[in-house]
Order: C-alpha cells, then structure tokens, then sequence
C-alpha cells in the first residue's frame, strides 16, 4: 500500500463504525485488514466498517446501481461480511450528506439486503425503510447458563432471535454468543437480542451481533424486537391496517421502529460522525500481515 488512505468514524446510538470512503473500489479490504481496523486497542475501534462505493463500480451492486447510487459494502468487526446494518445505513447516510454527495431529503442506499430508502430530516434523525420482516416457522430456544426462554425468528435481511426476559442481565456477558436450538435454524450464524418491557409500546434490549460481539445498539435488531413486540402483543398492521410503532431502547441510546400497513417497517435515529483522518499504510499491511 503505498498512498494513504481517508477513514472517518461514526455512530448511531454509539453502534459505531470506521468509514472508508472508496467510490471506484480501489481499497482492498480483507477480513483481516477489517479486523485491525475495527480494533478497539490496536485500531480505530468499531462494531464494524462502511466501505463506502459507488454501486456501479461494485460487482455485487452493479445490479442496483439504476436504483442506488451508492452501495454501503458493510462488514462486521471481525472483518466477515453482513447483509445489512441499520443503524450503519444511518451513518452512511450522513457520511454522504458530510461530503457533499447528499442533501437534506430522500435517498436510496444499495445493501446486500437490497435498496433502501432513507430520509435526512432537517432535525438531524435519519429515517431508514427497513423492508418487511420475514418470521420463518418454527420454534427456537435460546439459553444463557441454566435459563432458556423461547424465541421469535425473525429475519430483517439477517438472522435474529428475539427472547423476552424479566431482566437483561439474565442475558449474561454476551462475549460469546448464546446457545441456541435447533442449531439448523441459524445455519449462518444469527444476531440474538434479549428484550424487556418498559411500558405500553416501549421495549428495552440488549444484543449479541454476530461477529462483533454484544454492540451498543442494532438497528436490525430493533426492528426485529419491534415486530416480535407486537406480534406478542397481538398486532400485526398487515392484518389490521394499523401501524405499529415501538420504542427501543439500546444501550447507546433510543430508536423508534413502525410497522405500516403494508408490512414495511421504518427505522427512526440519530448518525453522528466524529472524527475524521488517514490510515497510515504501512501499519494496515504490517497489522494485516501478522
């Protein structure tokens, strides 16, 4: 590597991530170059990395580049590769908005879990369409220790298992990610949150993402406890021609989630960026080297 090359650093609701802006996907990033850089001692730190590109220029966006002008390629903090990440698509946005690509408004991000809409009100919350939720059949249980409860498989583009719980500390330490059966279920690993009531349409959440470890905050997550929040609560808009809205809390903050009537799902937040700088290239390849 012989140029340096910029980064920038953000978070939603202090789910944080490295920025790697790369329009004409130049930057060779591998797995291990991700994970040094998303190291929180030895890196930048980050629950994962936004390698920001032109849609176009991207051999698994080309297909979208009519639709999206940008593809967020987002890859989880242990350098593997995810199909989406709410509270990612929010910072992304805001990474475009910082640089001059974007205005206040409407826009369309490409993500390995399709299009998505987003809005950048003139408050500073950014506004996702999440898609619809998918809740495949059948019955999952999750286990922390010697406690099991049973839990909703619920898929927003990647895996969830949502457990409701009487504490959140019952969901241990989250370093490793909780047991789950029938094994088959999550044949690609799945992102497991724990849920608590708070009040009438008020839900709280801790999480484990998978390759990243238990994480601030998740935006697909609070989507997923959304929708199996209400499907609990016996509200599905689909059904009624009701939305639904939820408010979640996260260990970095607070995201509201509703479902409309037509099953699509919406995803309301802060994105921050905070700091902006360059890589030096000799210590990504010594770092990617080792």
């Amino acid at each position: 590597m012989s140029t340096r090359i910029a980064f920038l650093k953000g978070h939603g609701t202090e789910n944080d991530f490295v920025i790697v802006p790369d329009p004409e996907n130049a930057i060779d990033l591998p797995p291990a170059a991700v994970a040094a850089l998303c190291d929180r001692r030895a890196g930048i730190g980050g629950d994962g990395l936004l390698h920001v590109v032109r849609s176009a220029a991207h051999p698994e966006a080309q297909g979208m580049a009519a639709e999206a002008e940008w593809f967020m390629d987002y890859r989880n903090g242990d350098g593997s590769v995810a199909e989406m990440c709410g509270n990612g698509v929010r910072v992304f946005a805001r990474y475009l908005q910082r640089a001059g690509h974007v205005t206040e408004g409407d826009l369309a991000v490409a993500t390995r879990g399709g299009v998505k809409t987003v809005h950048l009100a003139k408050n500073g919350d950014v506004t996702v369409g999440m898609g619809r939720a998918v809740l495949p059949a059948g019955d999952v249980t999750v286990s922390v220790g010697e406690r099991s409860w049973p839990a909703r498989n619920v898929n927003m583009g990647n895996p969830h298992a949502v457990a409701f719980v009487d504490d959140l500390a019952h969901a241990g330490d989250l370093l490793s990610p909780p047991p789950l059966s029938p094994a088959a279920a999550y044949p690609d690993g799945v992102n497991v949150e724990f849920v608590v009531d708070r009040g009438p349409g008020h839900v709280a959440l801790r999480v484990h993402e998978r390759g990243s470890g238990e994480t601030r905050s998740c935006g697909t997550g609070a989507c997923a406890v959304a929708v199996a929040a209400a499907r609990r609560d016996g509200a599905d808009p689909t059904a009624t021609g009701t939305p639904v809205t939820y408010t979640v809390d996260v260990p970095g903050g607070t995201l509201v989630i509703t479902e409309r009537s037509d099953g699509e799902i919406e995803m309301t937040g802060p994105a921050v960026i905070v700091a902006e700088g360059e890589i030096d290239p000799d210590w990504l390849e010594a770092a990617t080297s080792v």
